[in-house]
């Protein structure tokens, strides 16, 4: 028994018989199928189908009974064959695109519910299919979603055969959990009917050591399932899942068992009177207030498939009437195996909702259930989730690489790996006069964050220097030393974090290069300020010009105890006087800018010259007549 822990299919498995005049017309196959029976069905089918025999309704019952005994996956080639022969049957384009999705083949799985949902099939499936092309195509963010868990499978639980669920049972200090390690033989799946087992491990921190043995009470049945036990805090009540035992009288639904804990014994399990008769209840587990029980049921009503529910045990050992958790948690597919955390956080299992493979795990943080993510969910099924203290639970999965069908595995967050960054910067000073730029101690480096916040350091005899940033945050550097106009440059950590799987350590340091260069203040030398342009035979300052302007702006600020000269410069052509004139209107023009941005003008003076300076002596080409245009300031005054 898989996943969905009982097989109470036989008459579901009939219905799907459709198309058969009498039952005499049923081969031998489709007998062993109408009882339930997948795991005697398929040899059948498959002899059927290498005869020529039907092929096209057999390979899609065949593909049925893979999926009916919870093997999805291996039913993928016959719904495709079937389909390829023409099979007459309305969920044959569903149920392989449900196949395609099962093996992650995301995109082929998201055309084929597409195509389905248009193509008039079976009308409640055309529904669900438009949902379900929808989460194939969301599935594939999810199956790259990980790094966030630890996942350890428990030795001490697993073996060859299905194990999964667990509960803690506190008057023994053991795990009670479900294994068909020593059952009979399930027709339905060819594995083995499930008991349940307890065990008390020698170290219960990591789940290991210790023996599993049968469950002591009047719990377990050769030819029936049991699974899902869940206690009450006070060890007195116990909850759990029986089935049907798979005869042909045996149709009967999967229940909801109650004992109670009387003097040291368990009573005679009694049905609990939460069962809906006509529908599969199962997977119990009561809330930490000991009153609240969660559990899956099939029954009329729901969102679709199975779903979930709660109830409330009163004093009198009855249970309130069912309610189901809503849209918020059950979606059109089914909903199973809760589990809640000593917090009361919701664990389930679900095949609704954009997953990695069939049974993925969620957990409901703000009403929303959220996947746990391609750690801890597999292309396999993951379910029963038996969530602990510390973000730390047991889950059961069939993935590849465990010792049976199902095995038990530990899940743990892994702790957040955190990282801290750094601005390793130099400070270099570069001496036009001496053509040399090295490194500098002594200069103060000022950082400063997009929201004011300012920190410092000195450059050591290297000129290095260290200070610590905040993530997601844009920095301004400015370094300062006597002597030398300041230097100005940016640093900024956004964008700049890597995802927990480039993390290398739990305590990570980025180191983000930056080099400040100082220059040296050569008073009475003059440093051209490019690209300040005028319209022809004008003076104002162009928009153009104002940007280029705010550098020296910047750069006066930056440097609050220099004083400097403003001058500007004509070419050779047009008349003496007026050039001089002109000149000296756009230098002051300048100045004025620069003023009107909250420079003290008595640190700053205009002067034209006109065309007195020219750098070029005898311009013959356009080129060397703008050289001699130009706007230069130079260091008339260092402060002390």
């Amino acid at each position: 028994m898989r996943k969905l822990l009982f097989i109470c299919a036989a008459a579901g498995s009939a219905a799907l018989l459709n198309g058969c005049a009498t039952t005499s017309s049923l081969s031998k196959g489709d007998k062993q199928f109408a009882r339930g029976q997948y795991e005697l069905a398929i040899p059948l089918y498959q002899a059927d189908i290498a005869k020529g025999k039907n092929a096209a309704i057999s390979n899609f019952r065949l593909g049925e009974a893979y999926r009916l005994s919870n093997r999805v996956e291996m039913a993928e080639p016959f719904y495709k064959a079937a389909l390829d022969g023409g099979v007459k049957n309305a969920d044959a384009g569903f149920r392989y695109a449900e196949a395609l999705k099962a093996n992650g083949k995301y995109d082929e799985a998201a055309a084929q519910f597409a195509t389905y949902a248009s193509s008039g099939g079976n009308r409640t499936l055309a529904v669900r299919a438009d949902g379900e092309s929808k989460n194939a195509t969301a599935s594939k963010e999810v199956a790259a979603t990980k790094n966030k868990y630890e996942v350890m499978p428990v030795d001490a639980l697993n073996s060859a055969a299905s194990d999964f669920g667990g509960t803690m049972m506190a008057s023994t200090g053991e795990l009670v959990f479900a294994s068909g390690r020593d059952g009979k033989k399930f027709l339905g799946n060819g594995e083995n009917f499930n008991d349940l087992y307890a065990i008390k491990f020698d170290n219960a921190a990591t789940m290991t050591g210790g023996t599993a043995h049968k469950l002591e009470g009047p719990f377990n049945s050769e030819t029936k399932h049991e699974a899902s036990a869940t206690y009450t805090p006070d060890g007195r009540t116990v909850v759990f899942a029986r089935s049907n035992d798979g005869s042909k009288k045996g149709y009967l639904s999967v229940d909801l068992w109650i004992s109670y804990n009387k003097a040291g014994a368990w009573s005679e399990p009694v049905l609990a009177n939460i069962n809906d008769r006509s529908a599969d209840d199962f997977s119990p587990a009561f809330g930490p207030d000991g009153t609240t029980l969660y559990f899956a049921s099939s029954r009329k009503g729901g969102q679709g498939g199975n779903d979930l529910y709660k109830a409330t045990l009163g004093p009198n050992g009855r249970f309130s009437p069912a309610e189901n958790l809503g849209e918020s948690i059950n979606s059109a597919g089914n909903d199973n195996f809760p589990g809640v955390a000593p917090d009361g956080t919701l664990y389930f299992a679900s095949d609704g909702r954009p997953g990695v493979g069939k049974l993925d795990i969620f957990m409901v943080k703000s009403g929303k259930p959220m996947n746990l993510g391609a750690d801890v969910n597999s292309a396999a099924d993951d379910f029963a989730p038996v969530p602990m203290a510390n973000d730390m639970g047991l889950f059961s999965s069939n993935r590849a690489g465990g010792k049976g069908s199902d095995d038990e595995y530990m899940f743990k967050k892994k702790a957040l790996k955190l990282v801290t960054f750094y601005a390793d910067g130099t400070v270099l000073e570069r001496d036009d006069k001496a053509k040399t730029t090295l490194p500098v101690a002594g200069a103060q480096v000022s950082l400063t964050s997009a929201n004011g916040q300012r920190q410092t350091a000195i450059s050591g005899p290297d000129g290095k220097f260290s200070l610590k940033l905040d993530s997601v945050t844009n920095y301004t550097l400015v370094a300062d030393r006597a002597g030398d106009f300041a230097a100005r440059g940016n640093v900024s950590t956004v964008g700049r974090k890597p995802s927990q799987d480039q993390l290398p350590n739990l305590t990570n340091d980025i180191r983000v290069p930056v080099t400040l260069t100082l220059n040296k203040i050569i008073l009475a030398k003059a440093i051209e300020v490019k690209d300040i342009l005028y319209d022809y035979n004008k003076y104002d300052i162009r928009p153009d010009a104002a940007t280029h302007l705010d550098t020296l702006v910047q750069t006066l600020v930056d440097n609050p105890k220099i004083s400097i000269e403003l001058s500007s410069h004509t070419d050779q052509r047009g008349k003496d006087a007026y050039n001089l004139k002109l000149s000296q209107q756009r230098a002051q023009a300048a100045v004025d800018y620069i003023v009107s941005k909250g420079v003290d003008k008595a640190r700053i003076t205009a002067k034209g010259y006109g065309e007195t300076r020219p750098i070029v002596l005898k311009p013959t080409t356009e080129e060397e007549y703008q050289q001699n245009r130009r706007t230069e300031f130079r260091v008339t005054r260092v402060a002390k």
